[in-house]
């Protein structure tokens, strides 16, 4: 089991935290906005509700899953336990460049750091750190729950 990290409680990142909850990770989501990551908690269990409808998840499954899901809009505590962290952040490369930056000077130095861009030259986002062999890409596809890794 990792801890995971997601930054970014959009569409991408709500889809990310979903797959790594229910694969059995604990996941840490954080955004800026709080109101974001409400949006974001209320779209996965949706998301997980119509899995159990559909009989591809049990409802105690959700529930476990669920229950491994914490928010925060403290970077420093969402990233303290990290063993991976993945960006899902705007495709903004300032924003994306501030936040690799941010995320190497507060993130254990033996987590990885991932991004999920799909624009965005990797190299350019390693640039950013201290830890550039640490940095890798990591795009998922939307829906990010319905999509084969």
């Amino acid at each position: 089991m990792m801890n995971v990290t997601v930054i970014g409680a959009g569409t991408m990142g709500n889809g990310i935290a979903h797959v790594f909850a229910q694969a059995g990770h604990d996941v840490v989501m954080m955004d800026r906005s709080s109101d974001a990551l409400d949006r974001a908690l209320a779209t996965i269990g949706k998301n997980m509700d119509r899995m159990v409808s559909k009989e591809k998840m049990s409802a105690a499954d959700k529930e476990s899953a669920l229950g491994r899901l914490t928010t925060t809009t403290d970077l420093s505590a969402a990233v303290a336990q990290a063993s991976l962290v993945v960006e899902a952040a705007t495709e903004n490369v300032d924003l994306k460049l501030k936040i690799f930056s941010d995320l190497d000077s507060k993130a254990p130095a033996n987590c990885i750091l991932a991004t999920n861009t799909s624009s965005i030259s990797i190299t350019r986002i390693a640039a950013a750190t201290q830890r550039p062999k640490k940095v890798i890409g990591m795009h998922f596809m939307n829906p990010v729950p319905v999509m084969k890794l």
